[in-house]
């Protein structure tokens, strides 16, 4: 199993986010405070990709203890996370080897 797919960037820090098991609210607030403010999920985008993201095999809900319901990273949504990361750093050394002249 490969998945060598460019993910968006919400998806990728809804899964980063998700290094730690969280319930919605916590994913949307860690999401935001990841990218620094340029993602901000309303609750249906977050839930519909949630859906997305369970029925890829990428995360699991935990069973509910409570109130709210915990998502967490499965190790194929992690080797993902691992692979974009990858693919992310390749991106960026590409362009700075290109660019390298320009002081960027």
């Amino acid at each position: 199993m490969n998945e060598q797919i460019a993910l968006t960037e919400s998806t990728y820090y809804i899964l980063l986010s998700l290094h730690t098991p969280r319930h919605g609210y916590g994913i949307m607030q860690q999401t935001q405070a990841l990218s620094g403010g340029r993602i901000r999920l309303a609750a249906g985008t977050l839930y519909g990709a949630l859906n997305a993201l369970c029925e890829k095999g990428w995360i699991v809900p935990l069973p509910e203890s409570g109130r709210k319901k915990e998502y967490k990273l499965t190790d194929k949504g992690l080797t993902v996370l691992k692979n974009e990361l990858n693919r992310l750093r390749q991106l960026v050394e590409n362009g700075e080897s290109i660019l390298k002249e320009e002081n960027v």
